[in-house]
């Protein structure tokens, strides 16, 4: 469904060194890793809102790189994204929010019946009732529903795929639980592909088939969960579990 292709990008250091990583039709996968290693950054070169300095993406076999206009919109018109803190427009409405998941020329016709249909099915997608906040403005929303009114905008468009930058990022543990909740049953009701960049390792494990871990911007392990748990890498353990955290850590310190 997906393909990174020798992946590179930098900044003013490099971010991504030459990563490479194929997702599956239908699978969720999550990418884990330190803070600054580039997580974000390859989840964004998937539909074109960044461009990998080498390298390409493919998304179900057509190339994202040299995509024109045209072959770029059709690609994205496969593709929601869930940005990090839902990214609500704070003078739009629920509804509005929600029409811009939609393609530009169905998003165009707000007042036709259709499109309240879809976005009615969108937020009781995401266990939201459009009856009580259809007309809401975010600011009325707590951090929750306005995650949620985030990942309806994703899938309004029936997208197949669903990328997810940090979904549950200021999040209580409840409504993170709810959120990763939410992902699962997307993917297994709308039948998507999910690839989930998130700091949450216990969430990712559990609703993940597998696990990619970014260090220093490249990967260094990709396998199942179970995989994961049992690897023997002390960067892979330290993520696993606090105690062998803690010890990377102290390491660290002492080489700085």
């Amino acid at each position: 469904m997906i393909e990174y292709r020798d992946i590179y990008k930098a900044y003013d250091a490099p971010v991504l060194s030459g990563v490479s990583l194929r997702v599956e039709p239908g699978e969720c996968i999550s990418i884990v890793g330190p803070s600054g290693t580039g997580k974000s950054v390859l989840l964004k070169t998937t539909n074109g809102l960044l461009r990998p300095d080498r390298g390409d993406v493919f998304v179900e076999g057509e190339s994202v790189g040299n995509a024109g206009r045209k072959g770029l919109e059709k690609i994205r018109r496969k593709i929601g994204y869930v940005f990090q803190y839902a990214a609500l427009f704070d003078s739009m409405t629920v509804f509005e929010n929600v029409c811009q998941g939609l393609p530009e020329e169905e998003a165009q016709h707000q007042r036709s019946p259709e499109v309240l249909r879809r976005v009615c099915e969108a937020l009781e997608d995401v266990n939201l009732d459009p009856a009580h906040i259809l007309n809401d403005l975010p600011a009325e929303l707590s951090g929750g529903m306005r995650k949620r009114v985030g990942l309806a905008r994703a899938i309004v468009g029936r997208p197949r795929i669903v990328l997810y930058d940090e979904p549950v990022t200021g999040l209580d543990p409840v409504n993170s639980a709810v959120v990763g909740l939410l992902i699962t049953d997307i993917q297994a009701r709308l039948k998507v592909t999910s690839v989930v960049v998130t700091h949450d390792i216990e969430q990712a494990l559990g609703i993940s088939q597998r696990i990619a871990l970014l260090d220093r911007g490249k990967l260094r392990f990709v396998g199942t969960p179970g995989e994961f748990k049992e690897s023997q890498d002390p960067i892979v353990q330290a993520f696993a579990n606090r105690q062998a955290a803690t010890a990377v850590a102290l390491k660290i310190m002492e080489e700085q």
